[in-house]
């Protein structure tokens, strides 16, 4: 079993999937939880030191927001991660009720441009070459706002925060189809925040998130629409069984996570050198945090190990003959190998715990940041 193209490959983690986060309703806390950025940063570094395949992880400003940047770097690479993408915040501030970068006040539109400048500055401190913004404006009711005027401002907005980014700096623009708002998002698709990316520039891409799409929609396509165009520049792995559920990925439908990871490795996306930065998007809220992210790890790996073992050139043939139920055969083929020993196996040869979940609950670490963070304030939404 040929698995060379998984050499490279990596995951970005999110800091806010160790703190106190993870439902709209009620957040369920758990000892031991991060106080701040650098017990998130520790808690993120036990994942990769099980897997070997998270080496990255996302900040939000200004939930994560330190005196000493060059202190919170160096603590990263003493663990032997790094800090990735920088998200910002449009979400919680009372003066984006009505929107942010597509506020009618200019004044809240200068106050959302200047917290991605505050982003800019921290990814210069930090060494991180991505900023991602996901929009949260909307409307709730038609006549609430010209849909035209806010797509005009939102334009306008970007176009300032592009502008101020340095040349190894890439905008990664994310879509979200409903959610906080119902009526209209004013970035609610692929197609929307691809159209800004296109007027923006080459260094302008478009985040996908599994969970951010309507029942039924064929994520692959939309994968494979990006990538033809050079511009997807971040998957934020998810899962969904109604909306942006944030769930372990692939706990909901583990063949459509095959299915997009086959569209990725056909076009050699999964490789470093496509620029594609693979991302978790998580929260997890009854389970445990970091078990809870090297599940999630490890079922992107398996999916994009059934995906490199796709036929491709049984594959085309099988479509160059119209033969549909051969076509499709050759892809159930590599989705139903079981290469949990084959992953194990590989795991071994480098120096990695055959099982990650076991190997860490065998650490100790849960057990001693629960001692160890007894009588502080946990981090979470707004920390």
């Amino acid at each position: 079993m040929n698995l060379d193209g998984l050499d490279g490959f990596t995951i970005e983690v999110p800091s806010w999937a160790y703190g106190n986060s993870g439902t709209r309703f009620k957040v369920f806390t758990r000892p031991g939880g991060p106080r701040n950025p650098y017990e998130k940063i520790s808690d993120a570094a036990q994942v990769n030191r099980v897997t070997g395949l998270a080496n990255r992880v996302s900040l939000h400003i200004p939930w994560d927001l330190v005196d000493d940047w060059s202190g919170l770097r160096e603590h990263a690479d003493r663990l032997g991660v790094r800090i990735g993408a920088i998200n910002s915040n449009l979400f919680q501030d009372d003066d984006y009720r009505l929107g942010s970068l597509c506020h009618p006040d200019a004044a809240v539109r200068r106050k959302a441009i200047d917290h991605h400048l505050q982003c800019l500055d921290v990814m210069r401190q930090t060494g991180s070459t991505d900023l991602k913004i996901w929009l949260p404006d909307g409307l709730n009711y038609a006549g609430q706002d010209s849909l035209r005027g806010r797509q005009d401002r939102l334009a306008e907005s970007l176009g300032v925060i592009y502008g101020a980014m340095d040349g190894d700096h890439r905008m990664l623009l994310e879509y979200k189809f409903f959610e906080p708002y119902f009526y209209s998002m004013d970035i609610p698709d692929w197609g929307t925040s691809l159209l800004h990316c296109l007027a923006l520039g080459q260094r302008a891409t478009v985040v996908l998130d599994t969970g951010h799409h309507a029942p039924g929609t064929n994520i692959e396509f939309i994968v494979m629409q990006l990538i033809r165009q050079n511009r997807l520049g971040a998957f934020d792995f998810n899962s969904r069984y109604y909306a942006d559920d944030d769930l372990i990925v692939g706990s909901a439908d583990p063949f459509q996570l095959f299915r997009i990871m086959s569209e990725i490795v056909a076009a050699g996306a999964h490789r470093p050198e496509s620029g594609v930065n693979f991302m978790l998007d998580q929260c997890h809220n009854i389970e445990e945090k970091i078990p809870g992210q090297i599940r999630s790890v490890l079922n992107v790996e398996s999916a994009l190990a059934k995906a490199l073992l796709v036929d491709q050139e049984a594959l085309a043939a099988a479509q160059r003959a119209g033969d549909v139920l051969g076509a499709h055969q050759v892809l159930m083929d590599a989705y139903e190998t079981d290469v949990r020993s084959a992953l194990a196996d590989r795991r071994e040869a480098r120096g990695l715990p055959r099982d990650p979940v076991e190997a860490f609950q065998a650490t100790g670490y849960a057990q001693s940041a629960a001692a160890e963070r007894a009588g502080g304030t946990q981090a979470g939404w707004g920390a």
